[in-house]
């Protein structure tokens, strides 16, 4: 039994585990409890009495030695796959091209960055709302269109909760809880109940503004605007506005720019006019003021509202309004140089 031990000991700095399951068959094969050592306890019972002492000393010795080389080789693996955890073994050889942000995003935080500059700040709200904040609120009549099941999405059938059609229900919740003066502008999605198409779609983005304060003009709006389409599209753009109807303006105007494809030519774009509508505004409507708490005698302001998808049109020359919502990669891909 002696050489038998002494044959185990001189193999024990031989013994080597190159992934845990070497490892594990090592321990099983000496350690475990059908193991080589418990085998040799189970036989030591056998030894003459005369040399138990010599033969139980060497028994110990390399129980002791096979634990400690055991140990051992489970600090060196664990080490070893410390170290590969950087690497992950499952990855494509191929290189995984980058990400790029979407032209929606792209042209949203451009237009809030251009009217932070004149002191605007964000504010956000829910896009399921109740009826207050989407139209009554906001003078719309009883019997207004937009109120129809064939424009709006309803919750559940229920009328007083919607999907809302413009983010001028933030403008309202904001006016509810502030006193002027209020400078604001109110990015995001609004959903209205129409069939998709190249030109419109269910689901899209906006950007509105709100300013309010005391003796705040027309004027104060036209040059705000001026401002924003001339950073937006370039210095030589140009701007009109036409008579327009908002139930929450009054007087109410849409803005026209001067078409930068063609210079205010003429073109397929601009239909030949030389002139691109992109945004609805107007001064906002003592009724509105009145309904949130803020006194019309002493305040006013304007308003203004503008499509997200139409202004990247506009700006990327892009034609179809689904391509926003394909997830084409091809299509993606053309805004990597504006990361």
């Amino acid at each position: 039994m002696i050489d038998k031990i002494l044959r185990i000991l001189s193999e024990i700095d031989d013994l080597k585990a190159t992934n845990p399951e070497e490892f594990e068959a090592l321990r099983i094969k000496y350690l475990s409890k059908k193991g080589i050592v418990n085998s040799l306890m189970s036989e030591f019972r056998t030894v003459p009495a005369e040399e138990k002492k010599e033969v139980g000393q060497k028994l110990n010795q390399l129980k002791n030695a096979l634990q400690d080389r055991i140990n051992e080789l489970k600090k060196n693996l664990d080490n070893s796959l410390e170290q590969s955890t950087d690497f992950d073994l499952s990855r494509t050889s191929y290189p995984i091209p980058l990400g790029t942000r979407h032209p929606l995003s792209l042209v949203k935080e451009e237009i809030c960055s251009i009217f932070r500059r004149i002191g605007f700040s964000i504010a956000e709200g829910p896009e399921i709302e109740d009826d207050w904040h989407v139209f009554s609120s906001l003078n719309f009549a009883e019997d207004h269109p937009a109120r129809d099941m064939q424009d709006t999405f309803f919750i559940q059938r229920n009328p007083e909760v919607v999907l809302r059609t413009h983010t001028s229900s933030v403008q309202t919740r904001v006016m509810e809880k502030t006193q002027p003066p209020i400078r604001i502008t109110c990015p995001g999605r609004v959903y209205r109940n129409e069939a998709i198409s190249a030109r419109a779609h269910c689901l899209f983005h906006q950007v509105e503004g709100l300013y309010i304060d005391k003796d705040v003009s027309f004027a104060d709006l036209k040059q705000a605007l001026l401002f924003f389409t001339k950073e937006l599209f370039g210095k030589d753009t140009q701007i009109r506005l036409r008579p327009s109807y908002f139930p929450f303006t009054e007087p109410s105007a849409e803005m026209d720019i001067s078409c930068h494809i063609c210079g205010g030519k003429g073109c397929n774009i601009c239909k030949h006019t030389g002139w691109v509508e992109i945004l609805g505004c107007g001064m906002v409507d003592p009724a509105v003021l009145e309904n949130c708490g803020i006194d019309s005698t002493i305040y006013s302001g304007y308003a203004f509202g503008m499509g997200v998808e139409r202004i990247a049109m506009l700006k990327y020359q892009i034609n179809d309004i689904r391509l926003f919502f394909d997830n084409d990669v091809n299509f993606l891909h053309q805004f990597q140089s504006a990361f």
